[in-house]
C-alpha cells in the first residue's frame, strides 16, 4: 500500500562498511591544510626569526607599525631606531618586519 517507496527498495539489506571510508576524507583534509596553511606559516616564522637574528647596527628597517629608520643600538630584546634627526625610539626586535636596502632612507 506504499505509494512513494517501492517494496523492493524498502526491503534492501544494510550495507556493511568498514571504518576506513569515513577516515580517508579527514586524512585528506588534514594533508591539504598542512600543505596550504601550516607549512607556509612555519616557513614564514623561520624566515622572520633568521631576519631578526641577523640584524646589526646601521641596518635600515621597517617595523610592523610602519616606522622606517636606522638601527642605532642593539640589545638582546630591544633596539633603538632613529626615525628622524635626533629622534630615537626603542622597540622590540621582534617588531621589525623587514630589512631595507642600504641608502633607502637617505633621500628623506
Amino acid at each position: 500500500m506504499s505509494f512513494f517507496i517501492s517494496d523492493a527498495m524498502a526491503e534492501g539489506t544494510a550495507s556493511v562498511g568498514g571504518g576506513w571510508e569515513g577516515i580517508i576524507p579527514l586524512v585528506l583534509l588534514f594533508v591539504v591544510f598542512y600543505f596550504l596553511l601550516i607549512r607556509p606559516q612555519q616557513k614564514k616564522v623561520k624566515e622572520h626569526k633568521s631576519l631578526v637574528e641577523a640584524l646589526k647596527k646601521g641596518d635600515e628597517v621597517v617595523t610592523y607599525g610602519g616606522l622606517a629608520g636606522k638601527i642605532r643600538e642593539m640589545g638582546d630584546n630591544f633596539c633603538d631606531i632613529e626615525i628622524a634627526d635626533e629622534v630615537i625610539v626603542k622597540i622590540e626586535r621582534q617588531n621589525i618586519s623587514r630589512l631595507l636596502p642600504k641608502g633607502t632612507l637617505k633621500g628623506e
